[in-house]
């Protein structure tokens, strides 16, 4: 607990590892240290303060390894925070945002010739690929880490992604898999992690969205959202959410055209001993 401008400031601090060849490390480091802050009026101040002993409480796992980081999740619109995370070194890196049930706005210009269906397990190939690509172009511009084992990891995760029943949708052109869209389907019950995010309530979610470079900016990914939407907006649901970069000059301007806004925003910065 710190003081600050209006009063006092509390936070709770949780340390996780990531074990090699786990799904988590293709968007995260392999050690975490995380901030859970509660400011109430505490203000910057309070905020600083935080940051100070956080940045003093690192645990030694975490201090002396290269694969590490520091993370906070903080409301995209209380942006009086947003200066202290700044000083203190660490960036936007993704953004959960949500979008309300209702159709998508029109795309500017169909294509005739784009197919958008259901994946099949057959199609196991073409989507590893895919998603390869979204990893390789994620991994410039935000979180995710382009490591030896990706491609196997990705691979096992669409074949339980099947298993599950989740909605894959792919885009074709001209008989070649040009998008991917994964999706699925989660409750934020009383209790659940997604719950101290979201609304109680059923909700959709994107996990990866894909296009092949050169087929970019042509509405496959609009085409993807727009067939997908309603299996993810079944009556009564709260929305959808998804996670992307602020600084990916691509999914930063898509999805907002769409509909999705910022709710909550993950700060980082890597590695954990670079948190001034």
């Amino acid at each position: 607990m710190v003081a600050g401008d209006g009063g006092e400031a509390a936070g709770v601090l949780t340390h996780h590892s990531w074990p090699a060849g786990s799904a988590p490390l293709l968007w995260s480091a392999a050690e975490v240290t995380e901030l859970h802050p509660v400011l109430g009026s505490a203000g910057l101040r309070g905020v600083e303060g935080l940051v100070a002993e956080w940045r003093a409480r690192i645990p030694a796992r975490v201090r002396h390894a290269s694969d590490s980081a520091a993370v906070v999740t903080w409301p995209s619109r209380d942006v009086v925070a947003s200066r202290a995370f700044l000083d203190h070194g660490l960036v936007p890196l993704a953004v959960l945002a949500v979008r309300r049930p209702g159709p998508p706005p029109p795309p500017p210009s169909p294509d005739p010739h784009l197919r958008v269906r259901r994946a099949r397990e057959d199609d196991l190939d073409g989507c590893v690929e895919l998603a390869m690509h979204e990893i390789a172009y994620s991994s410039l511009v935000g979180g995710s880490v382009m490591r030896p084992e990706a491609e196997a990891v990705k691979r096992t995760a669409l074949r339980e992604r099947w298993g599950r029943d989740e909605p894959i949708w792919v885009a074709e052109r001209d008989g070649r898999m040009i998008g991917l869209l994964e999706c699925g389907l989660a409750d934020a019950s009383p209790g659940s992690w997604l719950a101290g995010l979201l609304p109680v309530g059923r909700w959709g979610y994107v996990n990866c969205a894909s296009v092949l470079p050169g087929r970019r900016g042509q509405g496959v990914g609009h085409a993807l959202v727009a067939a997908a939407l309603p299996g993810l907006e079944p009556p009564g649901s709260r929305g959808t959410y998804l996670y992307y970069n602020p600084p990916n000059p691509v999914s930063s301007v898509f999805w907002p055209r769409l509909g999705y806004r910022p709710l909550w925003t993950l700060w980082e910065v890597r590695p954990a001993t670079a948190l001034r």
